[in-house]
């Protein structure tokens, strides 16, 4: 498979008419199909993104402008709504689902002249960490098929592991871009909550619920993301953006950088903690100022998530139903049969498991004792986060405690499972802005290192993430 350039580079030599949409359209999907075996693509949509690129193409010829992105081809996790395909979420309930519209993420890339050529597979309803909950079969890890890709959003990091396409997008609701971004050895990032609009996305916890780039280097990440950030009318918790997302060089020379404590605890791989504090020993020797910080609440961040988090994916899911879109069961005899059965049939485990959580803990004199404590322990994290983060430009610590795991080495076992995300949840719950890099290999399985900011801070958290990346 063919490797790809800088997405600005392939962008300007399409422009410049040193490549063709058609050729890029062809090397992705080319791409894909040779990367079969990893499982990591739900649908391609070959014909409509062939006829994308020849619309672009005709644009060069006229000397229209065609964006930014032009001719970029790229994947979206199978939960964003798009047209010429199906969204399905990776469960069975969505199954032959056609989305009346699509995402303003999407539209937002496509505006600016990239291709979507598939949707990548995920755990069904973005519920997992490994991506073995999709209706679809397990996505493999590119570096060993043995092992899980990481989830949810195993599939879009997948795909960028794999050279299929330059960058993907994924969902981040509890580490499901960072930690598939780890184990797979790309960049992963999940902006501040609300930068970018999450229109025309399946819902799993919307006060969670984050959409992000997926990409190869910072450098692309930030491109992707000056394209998609920004208010939306359609999505009430989109908030205001910089001017831009690009950065000069700057230097790490008196940057302030905590060291999570906390993070740097959790049943952390021996080799795991070698890189990142061999990254940790390079940031110091660039000129910048390394101390270690103690966020205690952290401690109680993944309780706190397990509750939040279930009990809003029961609301969101209530709606499939049988009764107006996705699977509906046929042996049926009445209303209440169609509901159960029908959730029955479309609902994994994993799902059903998680809806009962949700259910329970917001049930009538269970609600005080968890959901409401679960809030009040997620206002102190953001308290937390806003007084240690206005000492410090970031926040560091490993994405994940381990690489990748064997593929069905925890899948019965929840408990062991949930305590992936336990280093990811933290920066969901306070809505910061996070991102994961790759710092190496641990006998031949990629690590990240996990960078924090300040909400709203995303253009210095990229601008630093950028040049910890080259050290």
């Amino acid at each position: 498979m063919g490797t790809w350039e800088n997405i600005d580079v392939i962008a300007k030599k399409v422009r410049n008419k040193k490549l063709s949409p058609l050729e890029l359209v062809n090397k992705a999907i080319n791409n894909a199909k040779q990367a079969k075996e990893f499982n990591a693509i739900i649908s391609l949509q070959e014909d409509v993104a062939m006829q994308k690129a020849k619309k672009i193409d005709e644009k060069i010829q006229n000397k229209k402008d065609i964006g930014r992105l032009a001719g970029v081809p790229f994947i979206v996790k199978d939960n964003f709504m798009t047209f010429g395909s199906e969204t399905t979420a990776a469960s069975n309930i969505l199954k032959g689902y056609h989305a009346p519209y699509q995402s303003t993420a999407v539209e937002r890339l496509e505006s600016e002249g990239a291709i979507l050529i598939g949707k990548a597979n995920l755990d069904a309803f973005a519920c997992g960490s490994s991506t073995e909950n999709s209706d679809f079969g397990v996505v493999k890890n590119p570096h060993n098929p043995e092992y899980v890709a990481g989830g949810s959003s195993g599939g879009s990091a997948a795909v960028v592991a794999l050279d299929v396409v330059p960058f993907s997008l994924g969902t981040d609701t509890g580490g499901s871009i960072r930690l598939p971004a780890s184990f797979c050895g790309v960049v992963g990032y999940k902006p501040t909550y609300g930068l970018v609009s999450r229109f025309g996305v399946i819902a799993l916890a919307s006060s969670l619920d984050v959409v992000g780039p997926i990409t190869s280097s910072v450098e692309d990440t930030q491109l992707i993301l000056d394209v998609i950030a920004g208010k939306d009318g359609k999505d009430s918790t989109a908030v205001d953006r910089e001017k831009s997302y690009i950065t000069d060089e700057e230097s790490l020379k008196g940057k302030r950088v905590g060291v999570i404590k906390q993070f740097m605890e959790h049943g952390l791989d021996g080799e795991v903690r070698n890189l990142v504090e061999n990254k940790i020993n390079k940031i110091t020797q660039s000129g910048a100022v390394v101390e270690e910080v103690s966020l205690p609440i952290l401690d109680e961040a993944l309780a706190c998530y397990y509750i939040i988090m279930p009990a809003e994916l029961s609301s969101n899911l209530a709606r499939y139903d049988g009764i107006r879109y996705g699977h509906s069961s046929s042996s049926a005899k009445s209303i209440n049969e169609t509901y159960i059965k029908t959730r029955n049939e479309g609902f994994s485990s994993e799902l059903k498991r998680r809806i009962m959580l949700g259910t329970f803990v917001l049930s009538s004199g269970y609600y005080d004792a968890y959901y409401k404590k679960a809030q009040l322990v997620r206002s102190k994290l953001i308290a937390d986060f806003e007084k240690t983060l206005s000492k410090y430009d970031v926040l560091i610590g490993p994405t994940a405690s381990t690489t990748a795991f064997k593929i069905g080495k925890n899948i019965n076992n929840p408990l062991q499972m949930y305590l992936m995300d336990i280093i990811t949840v933290a920066a969901n719950l306070a809505g910061v802005p996070a991102i994961s890099i790759p710092i190496g290999m641990s006998v031949n399985m990629p690590v990240g290192m996990q960078i924090i900011s300040k909400q709203k801070e995303d253009k210095k958290l990229l601008g630093i993430a950028r040049e910890m990346e080259k050290l």
